[in-house]
């Protein structure tokens, strides 16, 4: 996190990024998003509320029904978790001494 920008980007939880990026320009409700994906409706509810993660059976689902790769939900994540993991961690990290090169 050298700069504000890119810890700000990549902060985002990947819930924020499927209400703002893909159900609110198609007017759809995550109950709506839950039926056509085939999965329990508190499922995608507590994604779009920042309350619970993408899995792989979410990001396979999200994946085919948006065009996007299941990657692209299982990276956004993965950065939102090492992001907030680093947060939490940041002291005891600056604490460790990186191991030199031989």
């Amino acid at each position: 996190m050298n700069n504000r920008k890119e810890s700000v980007a990549w902060n985002i939880h990947p819930g924020e990024v499927l209400r703002e990026e893909f159900l609110k320009p198609l007017k759809m409700t995550p109950y709506e998003l839950a039926k056509r994906l085939h999965v329990p409706a508190p499922r995608i509810n507590d994604i779009v509320l920042e309350r619970r993660g993408v899995t792989a059976d979410t990001a396979l689902r999200l994946a085919r029904f948006f065009g996007t790769s299941p990657e692209f939900w299982m990276n956004a994540q993965a950065f939102y978790e090492v992001r907030k993991a680093g947060v939490k961690l940041a002291r005891d990290l600056e604490r460790i001494d990186p191991r030199r090169a031989a």
